[in-house]
């Protein structure tokens, strides 16, 4: 359900009525289409700015090796991140913080491996464990919230 209202101040309000499927299924994709639309625009004009400063050969030299280094940072932290794993598993803990780190190393290279000056900056930052650990945090308190709130949305149809 959506509705659009003047309020008693006088301003324009829209609501979308987040817990019907066909709506959240449209904000979903709204997000995701802003997302791959203004990215890449983004990574292109600093690309040309950096470019036009240092030079584009530079420019695709710092690209290049951004991935390589991006790619091998992934590896090491990956392994580190699965012995802790099977560490975990082993002596029967849970491997929550493991898990989480997994998934943001597997982000991190996907992020590295993409061309971009702000792709690069994000990924390397969920590849260091400093930063990785800051951004763990955030996430499981995001997670924790939304838990508490109940508003863990989930979608799917069974056939």
């Amino acid at each position: 359900m959506r509705y659009a209202k003047w309020d008693k101040l006088g301003q324009f309000s829209f609501h979308l009525d987040m817990t019907h499927p066909t709506a959240y299924i449209f904000f979903m994709l709204f997000k995701l289409f802003l997302l791959f639309a203004l990215v890449p625009i983004v990574e292109l004009a600093l690309l040309i700015e950096l470019g036009s400063h240092i030079g584009s050969l530079t420019t695709i030299a710092l690209v290049v090796m951004t991935g390589a280094a991006g790619a091998a940072l992934a590896r090491s932290q990956g392994l580190l991140v699965f012995q802790r794993l099977r560490s975990s598993i082993g002596q029967g803990q849970s491997p929550g913080d493991a898990l989480i780190d997994g998934a943001l190393i597997l982000a991190g290279g996907l992020l590295l491996l993409t061309p971009g000056i702000l792709t690069d900056g994000i990924g390397f930052s969920a590849l260091l464990p400093p930063s990785r650990r800051l951004i763990r945090s955030a996430l499981k308190e995001a997670i924790s919230r939304r838990i508490n709130r109940q508003t863990i949305d989930t979608h799917f149809t069974v056939s």
